[in-house]
This record gives C-alpha cells, sequence and structure tokens, in this order.
C-alpha cells in the first residue's frame, strides 16, 4: 500500500503539471481551472443548470462555488437568478460574453488534448486513450460510498423500486413484490438485518442487504447496482462488505436465491465462491440457490 500510495501522488504530480493546472491562467486566459470548469459546466447546459446540481456534480463546498460563481457574474459571464418555474432553485446561466467565452474554452482544450497526443506514435495514443479510460473508471468507482441505512429511508425506498422495477423487466412473467420473493423492511432493520446503501455523488446506485436467520445463517436479499454504475466493481465490492458484516455478526453461512434471467449475477456469485445447493426456501421466483461458508 506504501508504494501504491507513493505511484498515485507521483501521478498526480504529472498530470497536475502537464495539464497546467498550477498556473493561474488555465488555457492561457485571465482565469483559473476552478473559475473555467464552472463556466464549461454552465455553458454546456441547455437553458441553465440548477445551482444545486452544479455543487453535487463538482463536488464543490457551497461556500466555494458561490465564490467562483460570484468571479463568473463579476466578469460579465454568468447569471445567477431564481429558476422561472420554482423560485426555491437558483439557476445559473451564460450570458452572450459568457457562450463566446465558453466556445473559446473548447476549442483551446481540444487544442489541448491534440498536443497532448501529437508528439506519440499510434501505439503509444491507444495505450494512452485506453489507461485514461480504465482510471476515469477507476477514479468513478473510488467515489461511491456503502454505507447502512435505513431500510425506510429515500435512498433505500428508490434503491428497492429501482431493483424491482428491473427484476419485473427482466423476468418474463414480470415481478411482483406482494407475490413472494420481497423481503420485507423490518427483516433488514437492526438487529434482524442491515442494509447497506451505495451512493455516488449523492445519487443512489445500488444497494444489499443481509436477513439474519437461526442456525448460524443470514442470507442475501436485494443486490442491485444502477446501470449507470455497472463495470466498476460496485456488484463485487458489495458482496465483500455484507460478508465482512455477516462475519462480523457471528454468521457461518451466507445463502442467497436468484433467477436464471439474472446471468450476470449468477456468474458473480459463482466467482465469489458460492456453490449452488438445493432449494432452502418457497420463493416463487427463484431458480437457483446458492452458499457460502464464511
Amino acid at each position: 500500500m506504501i508504494e501504491q500510495a507513493a505511484q498515485v501522488r507521483r501521478f498526480n504530480r504529472a498530470v497536475t503539471q502537464r495539464l497546467g493546472v498550477l498556473q493561474d491562467r488555465y488555457l492561457a486566459r485571465d482565469r483559473p481551472l476552478g473559475q473555467a470548469r464552472l463556466l464549461w459546466e454552465i455553458g454546456r447546459a441547455n437553458g441553465g443548470v440548477d445551482v444545486r446540481d452544479l455543487r453535487t456534480r463538482l463536488d464543490l463546498d457551497s461556500g466555494y462555488l458561490s465564490r467562483l460563481l460570484r468571479a463568473l457574474e463579476s466578469d460579465g459571464l454568468v447569471t445567477v437568478g431564481q429558476d422561472d418555474g420554482d423560485g426555491r432553485v437558483r439557476t445559473a446561466r451564460v450570458t452572450a460574453a459568457g457562450a463566446a467565452e465558453y466556445a473559446e474554452l473548447e476549442t483551446r482544450s481540444e487544442d489541448a488534448a491534440h498536443a497532448l497526443l501529437d508528439p506519440l506514435s499510434d501505439g503509444q495514443r491507444e495505450r494512452l486513450v485506453v489507461a485514461m479510460a480504465e482510471v476515469e473508471r477507476l477514479l468513478v468507482a473510488s467515489l461511491v460510498r456503502v454505507e447502512e441505512a435505513d431500510a425506510q429511508s429515500p435512498a433505500a425506498r428508490f434503491a428497492a423500486r429501482s431493483y424491482y422495477a428491473e427484476l419485473a423487466d427482466r423476468f418474463p412473467g414480470g415481478f411482483d413484490p406482494g407475490v413472494g420473493g420481497a423481503i420485507g423492511d423490518p427483516s433488514i432493520t437492526p438487529p434482524a438485518g442491515l442494509l447497506l446503501v451505495a451512493t455516488l455523488r449523492e445519487e443512489t446506485v445500488g444497494c444489499g442487504a443481509l436477513t439474519f436467520q437461526d442456525g448460524g445463517f443470514a442470507e442475501v436479499k436485494r443486490v442491485w447496482t444502477a446501470p449507470s454504475v455497472r463495470g466498476l466493481g460496485l456488484g463485487r465490492r458489495i458482496m465483500a462488505e455484507l460478508e465482512e458484516r455477516a462475519r462480523a455478526a457471528g454468521v457461518r453461512t451466507l445463502r442467497l436465491d436468484t433467477n436464471g434471467n439474472l446471468t450476470e449475477a449468477i456468474a458473480l456469485y459463482r466467482k465469489l465462491g458460492y456453490r449452488e445447493i438445493e432449494r432452502y426456501n418457497d420463493n416463487p421466483y427463484a431458480q437457483h440457490w446458492f452458499a457460502k461458508d464464511l
């Protein structure tokens, strides 16, 4: 881990220097990177953008965001006012001068990308862009938080609705939580069980639950990840978190059931060491049953 951290720091230093982040005049304009990036986010929006969305998207402190907006307003590049449809919402829009500056930033950013690629051979360029895509995926994965949540919280309810909606879409006969196969909130509320919710920039992107049973068993339920984050290893991470919490609670064996149409889930369970077992419940939607000794 020490050498890995050292490599991360070397990478950060190389990137910040090569991209000109250390300069006060980003892309040779009269403003630093923070203002330029904020202007770009506002300029690419059609009809303005909610200030709250900007804060979430850029992961900025509200005070710092306000200072950046005031600087852009002072330069005549943006306006910030109440939304036409909802007076509680503050909306940022580019002015005519701001739109022109946005277009200039687009041009210069494109030129900077070419300046980075031009000195390299075709093979080097391909290696660089492939590596950049992988780094981007991993950086996004590192931003995901997985935490215990109240099963009746808004985030948990959203995750449950999304999970059930996907099951209904993927099962040939649909899915009805009232028929069976859906665990009730009391069963995943401590001490009977627990629920994990994954969030990315305040957006709910995954969940997974445990319900504790007699005889040293616990059952894994409601494992779901949003389509927008699939490929980031979040499902594997949620399963690992559930296993760790099960061990801490003294669980000896985890069990789960799934439907044959959830091929990705079945492949994941097998990769994680779950073995297929005989039916152990009466879930009408289940077609496969798995267990793993902890």
